[in-house]
């Protein structure tokens, strides 16, 4: 995924809130009910080495747990393949880490390495099938060698499964959930209504900073979809998530009709001068197209609008999907 993302990513997950929801949604374990979350601190950039600064999409937060810190790094990993040696990377960073704790002489009040929780944040199509512990990936040999193996696994949020399997309740005001859902949002109408959920949640004026960091991840990730190439520069000024939501909600009422109108005229022309059925043919393939890579329409939805069998819009789908 590209850096614009990454950034947009980073700055929803550098806010107390995010993070909080994160751990309270996702991480199904006792121990995070013993964590003092008010106390959630995001660890300066200045904190950590020149190789962990590298690393532009990751987050690092601790949290008190009794008299100690607990670590959390967040590893946002955006790409359309899986890492089979994702385990080992976490092991490096981690590693990493807790050098820089020594140095900086960050240690528990027994003088230890402190707890640090490693997550992988994915976001790609494919469903992660990559090794969960390090020790996966090193050859197991008989005769107690096995027993120097590294043992170091990592909580995996893999969001396509998440939002495949989740039973989403609008209740728990999960911010995180939200997230996971616009980024595999069924439509349109689905993606505004959630953004509409997160404006509500998100009144309060400590939020303001989150909701523009909202605003800003919208604007860059997900309108590019949507918006027809001459009204980008229309959304540019607007700064706030309640802004966004607003125009978002007025002007979506007229894209449909303005998607199959451009897609018919063209489909239409290429049929004059191509004279024939096949040109008129290819004209609802082009408004499908167009649609399949500008929206985000049900293919039901996209067969209705041009005069297509859904069959054929699946088919023209996978096609694009598979493009290199």
């Amino acid at each position: 995924m590209n850096h614009q993302h990454d950034h947009s990513y980073k700055l929803l997950f550098s806010e107390p809130r995010v993070v909080r929801d994160l751990l309270t949604g996702f991480v199904k374990e006792e121990w995070i009910d013993r964590l003092d979350l008010e106390s959630l601190e995001k660890v300066s950039s200045t904190f950590v080495t020149d190789d962990l600064r590298d690393r532009e999409g990751d987050v690092i937060w601790r949290v008190r747990f009794g008299d100690d810190w607990v670590y959390v790094y967040l590893l946002i990993e955006f790409q359309s393949t899986v890492d089979p040696f994702m385990a080992l990377r976490i092991m490096t960073y981690v590693g990493l880490l807790y050098q820089e704790l020594i140095k900086q002489k960050k240690l528990t009040n027994n003088n230890k390495l402190p707890p640090v929780l490693p997550i992988v944040l994915y976001n790609g199509e494919r469903r992660w099938n990559a090794a969960l512990n390090v020790s996966s990936l090193v050859q197991s040999v008989p005769g107690g060698l096995e027993h120097y193996r590294p043992d170091l696994p990592y909580l995996l949020l893999d969001e396509g499964a998440i939002v495949a399997s989740e039973q989403w309740s609008i209740e728990t005001q999960n911010v995180v959930s939200a997230i996971f859902r616009l980024e595999h949002h069924r439509n349109l109408q689905d993606a505004i209504d959630l953004i509409g959920l997160l404006v509500h949640w998100l009144q309060a004026p400590e939020q303001t900073r989150l909701r523009r960091h909202f605003a800003l991840w919208v604007r860059r990730i997900l309108l590019p979809s949507w918006v027809p190439e001459n009204e980008g520069a229309a959304w540019q000024p607007l700064n706030d998530l309640n802004e966004v939501h607003n125009m978002l909600s007025e002007r979506a009422k007229q894209w449909p009709d303005r998607w199959k109108q451009e897609g018919i005229k063209a489909g239409r022309q290429e049929g004059i001068e191509a004279g024939r059925q096949e040109g008129r043919q290819q004209g609802r393939r082009d408004t499908a197209r167009n649609m399949l890579e500008r929206t985000s329409m049900d293919d039901q939805t996209i067969a209705d609008l041009a005069e297509l069998d859904v069959e054929q819009i699946r088919q023209l789908r996978d096609e694009l999907q598979s493009r290199p």
